[in-house]
């Protein structure tokens, strides 16, 4: 069943937003400050976006073809068709449900500062998870 979350635009209309699942690390307390921060400032949109702990629902990342490693190194959203995001791809499909952060979305998407956020995010969430003593082997 689709789910869609309706909202007002800046003319009045109602737009209508599918439903994303992010799979998100609950387990990092920056992550859950992240998502409430989220939720704050989505407004209403926010009810169109479904949150799962990477760390309870193995099984299902691996049925949607994610490894849990990887989810558990990046932000990974699914969209209603079933199209997965990783990384900062993830973030700018979230972030353009926001119309404050949508203006920072087209900025992180550009090719050179896309580039090296994606390795400034990486290199942080390895070391977040190695300090954490949970980061994952190969």
């Amino acid at each position: 069943m689709k789910r869609s979350t309706s909202v007002h635009g800046k003319e009045g209309t109602i737009a209508q937003l599918s439903t994303l699942k992010v799979y998100y690390d609950a387990a990092c307390p920056g992550c859950r400050r992240d998502r409430l921060r989220y939720e704050r400032w989505a407004g209403q949109t926010a009810a169109g976006v479904k949150w799962l702990d990477v760390n309870a629902h193995e099984t299902h990342l691996r049925e949607k073809s994610i490894d849990p490693r990887a989810a558990l190194l990046s932000l990974h959203v699914e969209d209603e068709q079933g199209h997965i995001r990783d990384g900062l791809d993830a973030y700018i499909l979230l972030m353009r449900r926001v119309p404050r952060l949508k203006p920072m979305a087209g900025v992180i998407g550009l090719p050179g500062i896309k580039t090296l956020l994606s390795w400034c995010y990486g290199h942080w969430v390895k070391r977040r998870l190695a300090r954490e003593g949970r980061l994952p082997t190969d």
